[in-house]
């Protein structure tokens, strides 16, 4: 393995490490605020950031708002996947929350099918059945007490495979930086809208009051670490290429079972052991068919 592959793995598994820490934050946030002013205030911490990297290297005028529609459909599924997030780490432990969310990749193969014309191949459907077993392990001792609540992690992950399926198609639109920016801000506006419209619908727990000042320290905390994150995954990214640090995205998974032991008490059961077993085995076969297909001269498998 060169030099470089390895540091770019770290990078990304230190990247995806980071990104559970802002989701046990979350959990321990439950009902102190409604969840889309929490991922409304993430992002305007968020925007900030990129919005001085954008100005440093492109200028004032790359501040304006996106015209194209996928640009706001970006950030209308990150949004989404963030929002489920939230409410799925208060009603679950964090662990078997994050397990589930690890579909997304199943969820993203069959979504390019749909909506990018890809190839529909036997191994996207293999993997996304056996996920979706998995799925099921996972979601068993939780439904009695959660009920259809215990769903909302599929929401983020559906949320997160929209969001990377429109990335695909505006690719090259703008810098990586813009695009950054344009997700951030897209998703900030659609947030703070969620947040008034919920507010005035009269639903309990989404009443809009003064949150205390903890309160918007963490949530500022969960967009300085969600925004390192994204910055290390991608610096993984570019060292290593996107197919090689792909694996290391378990480590989220990883440190999201240790985090919610040493901080919750929560230690996932067998079953559940089991359940995110067959999940991440899915997910690597995936990942291991795709690989095999990219390398020039291999037929597809299927």
């Amino acid at each position: 393995m060169h030099q470089s592959d390895r540091a770019g793995l770290l990078y990304a598994l230190a990247g995806f490490c980071t990104l559970s820490i802002g989701d046990a934050i979350i959990t321990g946030m439950a009902g102190a605020w409604p969840a889309p002013a929490m991922a409304a205030t993430r992002y305007v911490v968020g925007t900030a950031l990129l919005a001085v990297l954008l100005v440093r290297h492109e200028g004032a005028s790359a501040l304006r708002l996106p015209r194209d529609r996928l640009q706001w459909l970006r950030g209308v599924a990150i949004s989404c996947s963030a929002v489920g997030m939230f409410l799925a780490v208060w009603i679950m432990p964090l662990a078997e929350a994050t397990t589930i969310a690890f579909t997304q990749p199943m969820i993203t193969a069959v979504l390019a099918v749909i909506f990018l014309g890809e190839r529909a191949r036997l191994s996207t459907w293999i993997a996304t059945a056996v996920a979706f077993g998995g799925v099921f392990l996972v979601l068993r001792p939780n439904f009695e007490s959660a009920g259809w609540g215990v769903l909302l992690p599929l929401v983020g992950a559906t949320g997160m495979a929209v969001t990377i399926i429109a990335n695909r198609k505006v690719t090259g639109r703008a810098s990586i930086l813009a695009m950054q920016y344009y997700m951030s801000i897209t998703a900030m506006i659609f947030l703070a809208a969620a947040t008034l419209a919920f507010h005035f619908s009269g639903l309990e727990g989404f009443a809009l009051t003064p949150p205390h000042w903890s309160v918007l320290a963490r949530c500022a905390l969960i967009g300085l670490t969600a925004t390192l994150a994204q910055w290390l995954i991608f610096m993984g990214t570019v060292k290593a290429g996107a197919g090689t640090v792909a694996p290391m995205t378990y480590g989220q998974l990883l440190m999201a079972v240790a985090l919610g032991a040493i901080f919750f008490g929560d230690y996932p059961d067998a079953t559940a052991f089991a359940g995110a077993a067959v999940i991440i085995g899915a997910g690597l076969y995936l990942w291991r068919e795709g690989r095999v297909r990219a390398q020039p001269g291999n037929a597809p498998p299927d």
